[in-house]
């Protein structure tokens, strides 16, 4: 009597095993740069925020479950975001500045969105930098290159993804020796949408959609959309792309879908080693996930949420030492580096150059809280000081470089000043090998447990899925 109890148990959860609901719907978020301590760092912040020591956690790093996963490339123990983006898309280890292609640089790979589309998915790639970016084109190029961004953004045609999303295309045009990539959208059969309220015009018409920023954004900085912290009214938001992927994707309703959206500028914060603005980055991808989620409440059975990282940047560090955290006072930093360097540029011009100290305070008073909110010691303030005659009465200005951005150096000094008081610190302006968290919801969900390599997760998103790898 027990051998057939224990039978047909057994028989009982193979058959629920076998016949688990396929997710329809996927959902694959990547953090560029995001590291465990990135989002711990995030909600220790939020935490203080609200007066207390502890975390007050973001929607995604509450999902059932949460492991880690390594992002060692072929050739380097520290990843970048081409061979950590090809891994995170096609489980194929891969040597770093190589996108979609074996180590051998010739092999190419198709990546998991591609499986989607063969299965006969809508597809959409989605990111708040450009579209020719590292992550994004490890989902549809293939290049040995990572700079080939004209190149790569032909293969976005070739690919022929149902929505593709970002700031815009970094070399339209290979700097004017080839035909636009513009041009060649309406031959490809896409509408290209600037801004979220020129895609809710036109995307009810169109077959194929891009969406890019304004072109008045994208003549600021076209690279990407702009920070968290620095948004303006009007400016596109990753919420605003992933809404839209969500809408062009569900046009036809008996079709299931792919989407990858990056939050890719976490990474650009992190190369700065600007807490403040990787805090804000990491909350708007949360808010990205989270109007996913409202997808997945509509569709419980048929959804999987997967929200992982392509590697860790900065190495950032919660505490320095005094076994204690001020993570409260970043409140208080308004913009980013870049951002603050935009408002003294603006100085520059209005001063012919010749701006005075008071004025440059009274910035700092407003952008830092500094000498208000933020009391600073003696040190702090020389450093400041002297930046400042440095950079405004000297011949030659040095502008502190990071891998996206050249700012000022009182801009600077000021975001290290505000960390060092906040107790945060950096080892590098790099990438590190630090483990990246991986968070799941949904119908497959159960599969991303214990320790993974980045490889494996869309693997398993494909197992999941029913997606067939090739």
């Amino acid at each position: 009597m027990n051998k057939r109890f224990l039978l047909s148990a057994f028989l009982i959860v193979s058959a629920c095993l076998t016949f688990a609901q396929q997710p329809k719907y996927v959902f694959y978020f990547i953090g560029d740069g995001m590291g465990v301590n990135q989002v711990q760092g995030t909600e220790l912040y939020r935490g203080e925020l609200e007066g207390k020591i502890g975390i007050t956690p973001i929607q995604f790093a509450q999902y059932p479950y949460a492991t880690v996963a390594t992002t060692f490339s072929a050739t380097n123990g520290v990843t970048d975001s081409a061979a950590g983006g090809t891994a995170l898309a096609s489980g194929h280890k891969t040597k770093n500045g190589t996108i979609g292609m074996e180590k051998d640089q010739q092999t190419s790979v198709n990546s998991i969105a591609v499986w989607a589309q063969n299965s006969g998915y809508k597809v959409g790639v989605a990111t708040s930098v450009s579209v020719d970016h590292a992550t994004p084109t490890a989902f549809y190029a293939h290049n040995a290159d990572r700079n080939n961004y004209y190149e790569m953004g032909c293969d976005l045609y070739k690919t022929g993804f149902d929505f593709y999303a970002g700031s815009d295309f970094l070399d339209p045009d290979k700097k004017g020796k080839a035909e636009s990539l513009y041009n060649l959208a309406e031959a490809n059969g896409y509408t290209i949408a600037r801004g979220y309220k020129d895609y809710l015009k036109k995307s009810k018409k169109a077959d194929k959609m891009i969406l890019f920023q304004t072109e008045k954004a994208s003549q600021t900085e076209r690279g990407s959309i702009p920070y968290a912290i620095d948004r303006k009214k009007g400016d596109l938001t990753l919420s605003d792309i992933t809404r839209s992927a969500i809408n062009f994707l569900t046009k036809e309703p008996s079709k299931g879908f792919f989407l990858m959206v990056e939050g890719g500028k976490i990474d650009w914060a992190c190369h700065s080693n600007d807490a403040a603005t990787v805090f804000h980055e990491v909350m708007d991808l949360d808010n990205a996930v989270k109007v996913a989620y409202e997808f997945y409440a509509q569709h419980p059975d048929e959804t999987l949420i997967v929200i992982t990282a392509d590697h860790e940047t900065g190495g950032i560090v919660l505490g320095t030492g005094a076994y204690k955290l001020n993570l409260q006072v970043l409140k208080n930093q308004k913009v980013s580096e870049v951002g603050f360097t935009r408002i003294i540029n603006g100085l520059r011009a209005q001063y012919k150059n010749n701006v005075p100290w008071e004025v440059v305070k009274k910035a700092l008073k407003e952008n830092f809280g500094f000498w208000e909110q933020v009391q600073l010691t003696e040190k702090q303030e020389a450093r400041l000081t002297k930046v400042y005659e440095e950079s405004f009465k000297g011949q030659n200005i040095q502008l502190e470089k990071s891998e996206y951005s050249q700012d000022e150096p009182i801009a600077a000094e000021a975001k290290r000043i505000i960390n060092e008081i906040a107790l945060v610190g950096w080892t590098s302006g790099g990438h590190s090998a630090g483990y990246v968290p991986v968070f799941a919801i949904g119908a497959g969900a159960e599969l991303f447990q214990g320790r993974l390599d980045n490889t494996e997760i869309p693997m398993k998103i494909a197992k999941a899925a029913g997606y067939i790898a090739e």
